[in-house]
């Protein structure tokens, strides 16, 4: 076997354990909250897998893909999907605004200039990392508020939609942690049937803009098998070691403490030093 051809695989190996193994920490800690954990996979795949944020996206959404569909099949037993049947008007208007964003914004993300994306992305996952903290010490409103039904209910909602599928296309995730508190501080849904929400409007969000980077030829077959297989599998693994700790740990401590390490890590990695050294070469 020639010498390059052995290195090759080397690093192929060496990148799809690395892939597998930082999942599962992100995998167990987002099901200890209720989260896909894609905030978090966004860093490792930039930082520690050496992606360009362009290509890091795709493979972001590609990993959510494959969590929410677990997840669907997971909630479905534990919560009937028929609970839902009632906010379905409001639902829909939100995922009609959230596929809107979405499509668009896979469109829009070749044609952003690398630096561009990169602060975005650090202005984005600081806010989730600030509202994880906040939602720590500031519980979410109790279910049956939010706003008065009509015009103003489903405008708002689509807004609100637009809001999650841009953040969705530019950090490749399902947006659960805009999701849930949208659905129970805006329109008053209890939190567990605001879980189950946030994956039926998550899955169809994430596919659209998957789909569109599929057809870009964003994510080839080697980054699946060496980066969105893995990861997916060790997401899976560290999930289901959730299960014994669940509920031991004190959930407002430990979202104080995974939003001080999404803000250090959305620094560490996407800030302007390392922006101004990744696309010095950019015209």
């Amino acid at each position: 076997m020639p010498a390059g051809e052995n290195w090759g695989q080397r690093v192929a190996w060496r990148r799809a354990t690395l892939a597998f193994l930082s999942a599962i920490p992100i995998g167990w800690v987002g099901a200890l909250i209720g989260l896909g954990g894609a905030e978090f996979r966004l860093p490792v795949l930039v930082g520690a897998l050496g992606f360009p944020s362009r290509r890091a996206v795709p493979l972001n959404l590609a990993v959510s893909f494959l969590t929410l569909g677990i997840a669907f099949f997971v909630r479905g037993r534990v919560l009937p999907w028929a609970h839902l049947i009632p906010l379905w008007p409001m639902l829909g208007t939100l995922l009609l605004g959230s596929l809107s964003m979405a499509f668009w914004g896979a469109g829009w993300l070749p044609r952003v200039r690398q630096r561009h994306l990169e602060r975005a992305i650090l202005i984005l996952l600081a806010a989730l990392g600030l509202l994880l903290i906040t939602e720590a010490f500031l519980p979410l409103a109790p279910p049956g508020g939010g706003l008065p039904t009509g015009v103003i209910r489903y405008g708002i909602a689509f807004l609100a939609g637009l809001g999650i599928g841009l953040v969705s296309s530019l950090l490749g995730v399902a947006g659960g942690e805009l999701i849930i508190p949208t659905l129970v501080i805006l329109f008053g849904v209890e939190v567990k049937l605001a879980g189950s929400a946030s994956v039926l409007i998550g899955l169809p969000t994430v596919a659209i803009g998957l789909a569109r980077h599929l057809r870009r030829g964003l994510i080839s077959s080697q980054e699946g098998l060496q980066v969105i297989l893995p990861m997916g599998l060790g997401t899976f693994l560290g999930a289901g070691l959730a299960g014994p700790v669940l509920g031991r740990i004190a959930p407002a401590a430990l979202k104080v403490l995974l939003g001080l390490i999404l803000l250090f890590s959305a620094w560490r990695v996407f800030h302007p030093h390392q922006v101004q050294t990744a696309t010095s070469g950019e015209v």
